[in-house]
């Protein structure tokens, strides 16, 4: 059974930081384009980031290019997304998300969720003084 599972959510001040993990089991993640999206409450789903199988050629959103970072750990079959300088409207959902389809050398941030169909079940993050 293909699974995401996210942690590492919470509370946290402005400014602050926050890791989120992703661990993946039921495919081979080194195979795999990842990515990351988020959803506040009453807007639509936005990607943040993504991230090919070759680790090469990562896209932010322009909302969080500088202060966030898309990583993978194949060996421990994990993603990871750092966030830096947190700002009240990085409030969300995040959602880690693979793409099973063909593999492809090349990813955008405009295709998360979109081909990245396999997603975890959601980790909150509020970003709040």
């Amino acid at each position: 059974q293909k699974q995401l599972v996210e942690s590492g959510g919470g509370l946290v001040q402005p400014g602050g930081s926050l890791r989120l993990s992703c661990a993946a089991s039921g495919f081979i993640l080194e195979r795999t384009n990842i990515g990351w999206f988020r959803q506040a409450p009453g807007k639509a789903r936005e990607g943040v980031s993504c991230m090919p199988y070759t680790g090469l050629g990562t896209d932010y959103a322009d909302s969080v290019r500088g202060r966030f970072t898309i990583s993978r750990d194949n060996e421990k079959k994990t993603m990871y997304l750092q966030m830096n300088d947190l700002k009240p409207e990085d409030t969300a959902v995040y959602y880690c998300a693979a793409d099973l389809g063909p593999v492809s050398r090349f990813c955008t941030v405009l295709d998360v969720p979109g081909r990245f169909r396999t997603t975890g079940q959601g980790t909150q993050v509020t970003v709040s003084s």
